[in-house]
């Protein structure tokens, strides 16, 4: 008994996770250069005392990051290690930590953005890699005929 099968749907498949990586890499891509373009309009400093970065220019996901906890930590000094929640209605420190709490998720939201951004692009070459190797393995035009089935179970 003869068995024949196509390598076209294996082939196809390998021709979509391509595309679709390519297609990650690029917004993955995209999404970092926004990002980085309007935290860069926003001409955010890294606060001298930062754990590191201290005087750089906040461009990237460690510069956001450390910013943002040197706000904390700067925002903790100024209520007696209090936070917004903890602080009286009228205690007219609260509108510091408030403030400090906006900026502080503000910088973490672009710091997730940066680590989205780099799971798709990271994703999008794993799919390009897949993709290749599934092409690989199914050259064109190629029709497995073995002579007898049990030739495809032994191998």
């Amino acid at each position: 008994m003869s068995t024949t099968v196509s390598t076209k749907p294996v082939r196809l498949v390998g021709l979509v996770a391509i595309i679709a990586g390519v297609a990650l890499i690029v917004a993955g891509a995209a999404t970092w250069i926004m990002v980085r373009s309007q935290l860069v309009a926003e001409n955010i400093t890294v606060a001298e005392d930062a754990a590191m970065f201290g005087g750089e220019l906040v461009d990237g996901p460690l510069d956001a990051y450390y910013q943002a906890d040197i706000i904390n930590h700067h925002a903790l000094d100024a209520s007696g290690g209090k936070t917004y929640a903890e602080l009286d209605r009228e205690d007219p420190v609260r509108a510091t930590m408030m403030n400090a709490s906006f900026l502080r998720s503000s910088l973490f939201t672009s710091v997730i953005a940066f680590g989205v951004a780099a799971f798709a692009a990271g994703m999008g070459l794993l799919f390009v890699l897949v993709g290749w190797a599934l092409r690989l393995v199914a050259p064109a035009g190629t029709v497995i005929a073995p002579a007898e089935k049990n030739v495809l179970q032994n191998a």
